[in-house]
């Protein structure tokens, strides 16, 4: 290969390395690479230039200086333009830095050093053709143009859809043109409907033949978008390995003239690195910066509204378009018309129906004026956003706030029917959540809690990916979902697992719901019977017995006392034998008079403390003397039981949308067990949950419960990019927010 070939077969290189594969369609980043082409263009005349200064003295070195750099810089060519590990070959040595000063084992992926944007599919029109093989005449030819293709925003999955355009013949061949797009508001392809015009142009074909077509175009090339960090440091530690490597695997002599050459690929190495590094840094410090909120509006009750304004409101032009989304949401009737009562407001549950303040631009500031103070006052806030970039632009304002943060991320799998990107590459997926949990906890409290749900495809590398960023206290909660999910092999999962990392290792106690339910039902039944009769006795026996709703141990506080408090009997006996001979003093029996039987090991507190007990009505005794007596622990509101490291709930969160009439999102969890885990680790104080994968909002959904029941005033702050943040969060919240119940 001549010079300038190697010359030109660099600059190309160098070229697919900084702009990346030529992509048609519209979006932010395929707009970014062509910058990014435009700017090499602009700048390959003076790269040119330092160049022939670093070689113009080693004329017969130029060939080998381009073949060298080639060598080199091919090896981190991508699709997307991203700058790391994408290209090297198998036999290369490579030299990566798994340890960090001490660490003894750190967890090492190659794109650890980037900021994961997004995937997406590198669309470019292309010309199809299907041939028969047993007649060679037979020919489909088909062009997709996919010149209108508007990429993916988010990492919402969206499906591509074909729409008839033409039958070109101007080529002296028939050609069936097709427009691509991506699916959106309902846009489907319709195979008929392409098969009926292709037709009329002359082209007979197949449904089978245009389903092939369509697959064949699919087949393009999915990348993930990268933001390197440092690409001048990755890049000149990248080189400064690899000529490490060639010179003393490869040289074997070193004069004078050698070492001057070696310098000069090096120097000339590093004057292209700069070029490269320039827009990268760019790129990176626009990534990083905070953002500014394009549009803000808030949603309120009606109850918290004065009189004179909720008039004011009913008259406003916007009113109709209020009434009209209420409608739409099976909160009012058609023909409703808000209407106040001489009072000024509604009545009963119209009360509540949620005033969404887009539709009162012009009111807002008298809105939230009547509120008073805007972070007291608000249940929560809902940001639609990249959530990388809503971390980045929130930390300031809620660091240190957060007592906990729980998010269901994308699992890594190939499950289907997922809204989202949901297969992402391993490396790719560990630089995602890296990124993203990394930023999160600036925002956690002293005391609280990060719960991350996952499945055991990504289990392990998760747990250790938790403990790279030093998230202490780490334990793990497995979910038992009681629905084993079957397939063609292996074994049926039923479960997936809850990291829990907390700052603090406080035990976490589970809501006392239960609990609160057997007092209540005991004080029921004392009342009923004038008292803690044996009939009353017997039938709260039976009623908890029965109680399916109840824990094993629950279940155990099936006895009332002759002042209606409700207890369980537990052992008195030592876990191991007492050596002191007072452990082994006997009680009297209250009937008998006599000693009553000690427990083998001697009891467990002293004569004093069991006396005290005794007198306190504390101690449960037999018929007789030969019955060892045991303890009445009593159950009250303030017992409670531990968070276990087995949840079992077989409720499916799909049902808890369907009852809201919300059936476009497939999958998401169920508020139950939700209620359990953040119960756990708040309370009902001024707490702060951030979701930053919230999806449906059955986070949200489930604090608006816990707060329902105990009064309190937790706060929910979720983060979600995709459009189903209007479709389904929203609107699933609004619903909530009117009303606990929802039956049809």
């Amino acid at each position: 290969m001549s010079e300038a070939a190697k010359e030109k077969r660099f600059l190309d290189a160098l070229e697919s390395l900084f702009t990346g594969a030529e992509v048609e369609g519209e979006s932010g980043f395929v707009n970014l690479m062509r910058i990014k082409r435009t700017y090499f263009q602009s700048i390959r005349g003076t790269l040119m230039e330092a160049i022939d200064g670093r070689a113009e003295k080693q004329t017969a070195f130029r060939e080998e200086l381009f073949d060298k750099l080639y060598t080199f810089f091919n090896r981190y060519f991508c699709e997307s333009g991203s700058i790391y590990f994408r290209r090297l070959p198998a036999f290369a040595k490579t030299y990566e830095r798994v340890y960090a000063d001490g660490e003894d084992v750190a967890l090492s992926w190659k794109t650890r050093m980037l900021y994961y944007v997004k995937s997406d599919v590198l669309v470019r029109s292309m010309p199809v053709e299907l041939r028969n093989r047993d007649n060679p005449e037979y020919v489909r030819r088909f062009y997709f143009d996919a010149s209108e293709v508007e990429h993916k925003r988010n990492n919402e999955k969206r499906e591509f859809t074909f729409e008839f355009s033409e039958v070109d013949t101007t080529k002296g061949r028939r050609v069936l043109n097709l427009n691509v797009f991506h699916s959106a508001n309902g846009r489907k392809t319709k195979p008929d409907d392409i098969i009926k015009q292709a037709r009329k142009g002359g082209i007979i074909l197949s449904e089978d033949e245009l389903e092939k077509a369509f697959r064949t175009f699919r087949r393009q090339t999915e990348a993930d978008f990268f933001i390197n960090k440092d690409a001048r440091g990755f890049l000149r530690e990248q080189f400064d390995l690899w000529l490490y490597q060639y010179t003393f695997q490869e040289e074997t002599i070193f004069e004078q003239r050698r070492l001057t050459q070696l310098q000069a690929l090096q120097q000339t190495a590093y004057d292209v690195i700069d070029f490269i590094a320039q827009f990268e840094d760019e790129l990176r410090k626009v990534w990083e910066k905070p953002k500014f909120a394009r549009d803000v509006n808030y949603v309120v009750t009606l109850d918290k509204l004065p009189a004179d304004l909720l008039k004011r409101i009913t008259g406003h032009e916007g009113i109709k378009a209020q009434i009209k989304e209420w409608q739409q949401l099976g909160m009012v009737e058609k023909g409703f018309s808000l209407s106040p009562s001489p009072s000024g407001r509604g009545s009963g549950v119209r009360d509540h129906l949620p005033l969404d303040t887009r539709y009162f631009k012009d009111l807002e500031l008298e809105i939230l004026d009547a509120l008073g103070d805007l972070n007291e006052a608000l249940d929560g806030e809902l940001v639609h956003s990249e959530n990388w970039q809503a971390l980045n632009t929130l930390q300031k304002r809620y660091k240190g706030k957060v007592k906990c943060i729980h998010i269901d991320p994308p699992y890594n799998t190939k499950t289907s029917g997922f809204l989202y990107q949901n297969e992402y590459k391993r490396s790719s997926w560990l630089t995602m959540m890296e990124n993203r949990i990394h930023t999160a906890l600036i925002f956690l409290s002293e005391t609280g809690s990060f719960l991350c749900h996952i499945d055991e495809n990504e289990y392990e590398r998760l747990y250790f990916l938790f403990d790279r960023v030093r998230i202490p206290n780490l334990s793990t909660i497995v979910w038992d979902k009681r629905n084993p999910m079957t397939g063609g092999g292996g074994i049926a999962t039923q479960h997936e697992y809850i990291i829990f990392g907390s700052k603090s290792d406080d035990a976490r106690y589970l809501r006392n719901d239960n609990i609160k339910s057997i007092l209540i039902k005991a004080k029921e039944l004392v009342d009923k019977h004038g008292g803690a009769t044996d009939a009353c006795k017997k039938e709260f026996s039976i009623w908890v017995s029965k109680n399916t709703q109840l824990t094993g141990g629950e279940r155990a506080n099936r006895y009332i006392d002759a002042e209606g408090r409700v207890y369980r009997d537990v052992s008195l006996r030592a876990p191991e034998p007492r050596s002191n001979p007072k452990f082994f003093k006997p009680l009297t029996h209250p009937v008998t008079g006599k000693p009553c039987a000690v427990p083998p090991n001697g009891f467990s507190r002293t004569p004093e403390t069991l006396n005290a007990m005794v007198q306190r009505g504390d101690i449960l005794f037999g018929a007789d003397e030969t019955t060892q007596p045991r303890q009445k622990r009593f159950l009250t509101e303030e017992s409670s039981r531990q968070l276990s490291s087995v949840i079992q709930d077989a409720k499916r969160g799909k049902a808890d949308l369907d009852k809201l009439g919300l059936e476009n999102f497939p999958y998401c969890h169920s508020v139950s067990l939700y209620e359990e885990l953040l119960g756990a680790t708040t309370n009902n104080s001024s707490d702060v949950i951030l979701d930053y994968f919230a999806g449906s909002g059955t986070t949200a959904h489930a604090v608006i419960n816990l707060n329902r029941e105990d009064g309190g005033n937790r706060k929910y702050l979720l983060v979600e990019m995709g459009d189903y943040f209007h479709t389904v969060l929203l609107p699933r919240l609004k619903k909530v927010i009117y009303s606990k119940d929802w039956k049809d």
